[in-house]
């Protein structure tokens, strides 16, 4: 599975009507962590069909971000069924991303 890339125009398609648990990643470029966690990102999205693994870039969906809340990046949240269930900051490795889910 790839990774989606969330705006504002997709976020309720892809989000908040998504059929499985979504891992939603807060990240920018300039963003020395947010680099770090990309390659966790993507075999999360690799390994675990079962997951929607998404990201938003804060630069280019500033109302998502202000939105969520997000002060830091990265942070990741967790939709289940259109509701946020868990959010963490920082880099995470995979298997405490999936102890959010």
């Amino acid at each position: 599975m790839s990774v989606h890339h969330i705006t504002k125009e997709n976020f309720e398609q892809e989000i908040l009507n998504s059929s499985k648990p979504v891992v939603l990643d807060f990240w920018a470029d300039w963003c020395g962590p947010c680099g770090q966690l990309n390659p966790i990102i993507e075999e999360l999205a690799a390994g675990h069909p079962e997951l929607k693994v998404a990201k938003v870039h804060v630069d280019q969906q500033r109302e998502l971000a202000r939105k969520h809340k997000v002060f830091s990046i990265p942070t990741l949240v967790i939709y289940k069924n259109g509701e946020i269930t868990a959010r963490a900051s920082g880099v995470r490795p995979v298997d405490e991303i999936l102890s959010l889910i």
